[in-house]
């Protein structure tokens, strides 16, 4: 540091005052042209905004938990087919989960001082994007050990894992759609209620499984052979619990920023179809029939 600063004033001391003063003026000139220009191109041309990675950040956190219930069922269950064995790979998403504490805070800080662009408003709710964050991570870690009892050494007859088989799986496949349906709503950035019956659903089947447990599965001699199975449910139970919070948290941000309310109720051949209209982004349609 000290060599550096010797060699600018020997360098400077050479120049006249007047040459000195014309030479500084230039390079600041240059560097707040250069300032100018960078500030344009990312503002105006191509703007990179840390709200809206933040928002697809969440958005796609979720969505990736969504993918690990959707198959864990029937991995765990063993009924996958040939394509779905290829594709196992796609259920490791969640595991990005687990460290984007730091991202978040880091974009929700900057997003702070951006100013109103694209669909997000002046005062937008960032803050609320770290709560949902939180509780995405806490189901992740839930999802982290369940996902250790797919290549468990432990294995459990299959005549006890087909106890709790129709439960499970309904739990997973329910609290899936909800947390797509919810991912989804947060990247169209619409107020939906798609997700609420599959909650409802998700909990209904939670509450057979704890009944199974308590009277159905007990009776089996071997206890050892029982313990993983029991295990499962139980995270199944806790993950079904924070994917209902997660939706709830998300309802919040809806009605905290003011999303669209996109979904229509119509009736057809007696029946309630909703449809969720094209987004802001006109990218995703929905059409889901409900008895």
């Amino acid at each position: 540091m000290i060599f550096i600063l010797t060699f600018c004033l020997i360098s400077v001391s050479g120049y006249r005052e007047d040459e000195v003063l014309d030479m500084a003026e230039k390079r600041l000139s240059t560097i707040l042209i250069g300032g100018a220009a960078a500030l344009a191109v990312c503002i105006l041309i191509c703007p990179i905004w840390a709200g809206e990675d933040l928002h697809n950040l969440v958005a796609g956190n979720i969505e990736n938990l969504g993918i690990f219930l959707e198959g864990f069922g029937s991995e765990y269950f063993e009924t996958l087919n040939d394509k779905l064995q290829d594709d196992k790979v796609s259920l490791d998403g969640y595991k990005s989960v687990l460290n984007s504490k730091s991202t978040e805070e880091s974009l929700a800080n900057f997003a702070k001082w951006e100013p109103r662009h694209g669909r997000f408003r002046y005062r937008h709710p960032w803050d609320q994007y770290l709560k949902i964050g939180v509780l995405v991570r806490e189901c992740a870690y839930r999802i982290d050990a369940l996902n250790g009892y797919l290549n468990s050494e432990m294995k459990t007859p299959p005549e006890v894992r087909a106890k709790i088989q129709e439960s499970c799986t309904k739990m997973t496949s329910e609290s899936s759609l909800a947390l797509k349906e919810v991912a989804l709503a947060i990247k169209t950035m619409s107020s939906s209620s798609i997700a609420d019956p599959h909650i409802v659903n998700a909990k209904t089947a939670a509450k057979k499984l704890k009944s199974l447990l308590k009277t159905g599965l007990w009776k089996d001699p071997n206890f050892l052979e029982i313990i993983p199975v029991a295990a499962v449910s139980s995270l199944l139970i806790e993950i079904v619990s924070s994917t209902a919070k997660i939706v709830d948290s998300v309802h919040e941000l809806a009605s905290m920023a003011k999303f669209n309310n996109d979904v229509l109720m119509q009736k057809e051949n007696g029946k309630d179809k909703i449809l969720r209209v094209p987004s802001i982004e006109g990218s995703h349609n929905i059409a889901i029939t409900v008895e």
